[in-house]
């Protein structure tokens, strides 16, 4: 992040504008918008500072800039292009500590305009840091279409509400679920509809029918996905939004969890390979703990928390302390990597059917049902199994599973560092040797690989 996002309030303050064209019109406009008082220095106007300047709304200085302009102002933009005279505007602005914008002249600039989606007293602002101000009103125009335009009519009912919701709740916590309630529900609806005086009634009611009590607690079982935030679920989402605290290990990405709730506790319960950094059971008593406080817990797992990601023991162990939880599925690491690779794990010519299993190590030997493992026109999708790779291979070869039998490794797949590597059993120990990929990964072994190359979509 290159800017901070901050909100300026210019209510009545002294802002200098600098330029009489259509550029510094808009800018004008802009800061009448937040009640600013705005006096523009240009030699001439166009015809819409003109009226502005006629209304009384803009003082106007009929003349070029001068040194020492800029001192007595809160705010200075400039919307020339004289590029000497704006590099001294920037320059002396910066120099007394005065925020300074000079229009697309970004390196000129201590603040840069956002596009703006105004639902007063709710404001967004969207920035490019400068670099794709295009692609900022693409957003901005997306985000048009999301939301109601009566969403400020709601934000006003809220002030008018907040001190009474205030002093009926002991504690912000439910505090915030109380209005979670309220903007997702009918009073909002009534409000978007204009109608002001019954949404307010339904609202108060609602308060008072509300019990001033510790809230119960609830775990959320989420699938993450294989990476990609763009796989997360509707329903993960949200409850990303409004858990408590999100407890997590390591296949879950950084994009997954930059979605949560800010102010969120985050904690880190991470696994790699046989190494656990938290044991389950410590996990377990983890999330009884922290529901039994009466927190919303999500407990975050990479792909599906049910393949592979102990969600059932996590379960058992809920169910068994009467705590209250959800399980919301989530895109398996096999379907999202296999996909983002081109790799069907069935098809009608190649497999008919397929095997999910984990090849970690245990006493540094891989056991598996190797007999049905090797049987023909079947895929093989294993899990975490890198560091058995080559016993993998030979076993299946012990079974007449042909050396020549395709298989792809997948590295960190759906990501940004999605990568794959190809070739047989007979081989592709040497080659993962040879080209180190980074876990998590994943192996697909069959006749569907070979379909790689040609449906390989992402490149």
């Amino acid at each position: 992040m290159n800017y901070l996002p901050l909100f300026h309030k210019l209510d009545h303050k002294k802002c200098l504008l600098i330029g009489g064209g259509s550029v510094a019109t808009r800018k004008a406009r802009l800061l009448l918008d937040a009640q600013a008082s705005i006096t523009v220095i240009a030699p001439a106007l166009s015809e819409g500072l003109t009226q502005l300047a006629s209304a009384s709304k803009i003082t106007h200085l009929k003349r070029v800039f001068e040194a020492n302009d800029t001192l007595d102002f809160s705010l200075v933009i400039c919307a020339t292009n004289d590029k000497q005279a704006n590099s001294q505007i920037s320059t002396e602005a910066q120099l007394n500590n005065i925020p300074v914008n000079v229009v697309d002249q970004p390196q000129l600039c201590s603040f840069i305009f956002p596009a703006i989606v105004d639902r007063a007293p709710i404001t967004i602002a969207i920035s490019s840091g400068g670099v794709a101000p295009v692609l900022s009103r693409l957003v901005r125009a997306k985000l048009e279409t999301l939301l109601p335009h009566a969403l400020g009519q709601l934000a006003s009912l809220a002030a008018e509400c907040r001190q009474t919701v205030k002093d009926y709740f002991s504690n912000s916590k439910q505090r915030r679920i109380f209005w979670e309630t309220i903007f997702n529900g009918p009073v909002a609806e009534l409000s978007y509809l204009g109608k002001h005086d019954e949404a307010k009634k339904q609202l108060l009611q609602h308060l008072h029918q509300t019990e001033d009590s510790p809230t119960i607690g609830k775990v959320y079982l989420v699938g993450g996905g294989p990476g990609d935030p763009e796989l997360l679920t509707l329903k993960a989402l949200r409850l990303l939004q409004l858990a408590d605290i999100i407890i997590y290990d390591r296949l879950v990405s950084a994009e997954v969890l930059n979605l949560a709730r800010r102010d969120a506790e985050r904690i880190y319960v991470g696994k790699q390979r046989s190494e656990h950094s938290v044991p389950q059971d410590d996990i377990n008593a983890l999330l009884i703990k922290l529901a039994k406080e009466g927190k919303r817990v999500v407990r975050l797992k990479g792909g599906d928390p049910f393949m592979f990601g102990r969600g059932g023991e996590e379960i058992e162990t809920l169910i068994d302390e009467n705590v209250s939880f959800e399980v919301v599925p989530g895109i398996t690491a096999a379907s999202g990597c296999a996909s983002y690779s081109g790799i069907p794990l069935t098809h009608r010519e190649h497999a008919q059917s397929c095997m999910f299993v984990t090849g970690h190590l245990k006493d540094n030997t891989v056991n598996l049902d190797w007999d049905q493992l090797a049987k023909p026109n079947q895929t093989i999708v294993i899990y975490m199994g890198l560091m058995g790779l080559r016993q993998i291979s030979e076993k299946l070869i012990e079974r007449n599973l042909a050396g020549n039998t395709p298989v792809a490794l997948i590295q960190k797949g759906t990501t940004a560092e999605h990568r794959v590597i190809i070739s047989d059993l007979l081989h592709i120990a040497n080659k993962v040797d040879e080209l180190k990929p980074k876990p998590p990964t994943l192996i697909i072994i069959g006749s569907v690989v070979s379909l790689h190359r040609k449906l390989n979509w992402i490149h």
